[in-house]
């Protein structure tokens, strides 16, 4: 393993939907980073003098260009090591997978950011983003009609890259999802909410700070498959 001052470092924040699919790629493809967990309400100046939007996650390299998009954080380290395929599904294309993504980003965070936090949207009430956000979901589930995953019988990088933001969908309030949500989608959902991927990209860490000692994900030879 190269020195830890050699690895990329990802400023990251545990419960972040778009965090949480950055360490997902990370760890599917094997790659070590040093992991800096952030404190929202008090962000390191490290982040802030490194990427303008402060916001998580960015992975920062060493003499190089940081990375602040996390679907672009996921695919660097999967372009180089993809050993199970994610990339490339069995029904679908990479562009295919993309745009679905792009709608999950796009229209279905919308609508789930005005679902979970109304009061902080103007004006409050005048669209029913519950149920307009639905209608994403059920287009995933109609999608795993006859599959396990979103575009065929093994996970892709779309199954990696969305679920995180369903999971929070479905926790705004779980009883309603679970009375409501297409048995196939909640069974999707639980999938992944039990692999050890899953599990390892949410072990909680206590928030960095300058001179902490080097926290390394994933953790060194631990055993990973989606």
């Amino acid at each position: 393993m190269a020195p830890s001052s050699a690895l990329p470092t990802l400023y990251s924040f545990r419960r972040c939907p778009y965090a949480m699919r950055a360490r997902l790629g990370l760890l599917a493809a094997s790659q070590t980073v040093e992991l800096r967990e952030v404190s929202l309400k008090s962000k390191p100046q490290e982040l802030l003098a490194l990427s303008p939007k402060a916001t998580v996650p960015v992975l920062d390299f060493p003499g190089s260009e940081p990375i602040e998009q996390s679907l672009q954080i996921m695919l660097w380290p999967l372009d180089k090591n993809d050993p199970q395929g994610l990339l490339q599904p069995a029904n679908s294309t990479l562009d295919t997978m993309l745009q679905l993504i792009e709608r999950n980003d796009g229209p279905f965070k919308t609508h789930l950011d005005r679902y979970k936090y109304p009061n902080r949207y103007e004006p409050v009430g005048s669209v029913d983003h519950r149920a307009e956000g639905f209608k994403f979901l059920t287009e995933l589930s109609e999608l795993l009609t006859s599959q396990q995953f979103l575009f065929g019988s093994t996970p892709s990088l779309a199954d990696l890259a969305i679920f995180p933001f369903v999971r929070q969908f479905a926790g705004v309030d779980r009883e309603w999802f679970e009375q409501t949500a297409p048995q196939k989608l909640r069974d999707w959902l639980a999938y992944w909410l039990a692999t050890n991927s899953f599990v390892m990209t949410m072990h909680k860490y206590t928030p960095w700070q300058r001179g902490d000692t080097t926290v390394l994900f994933p953790i060194p030879e631990a055993a990973h498959e989606v």
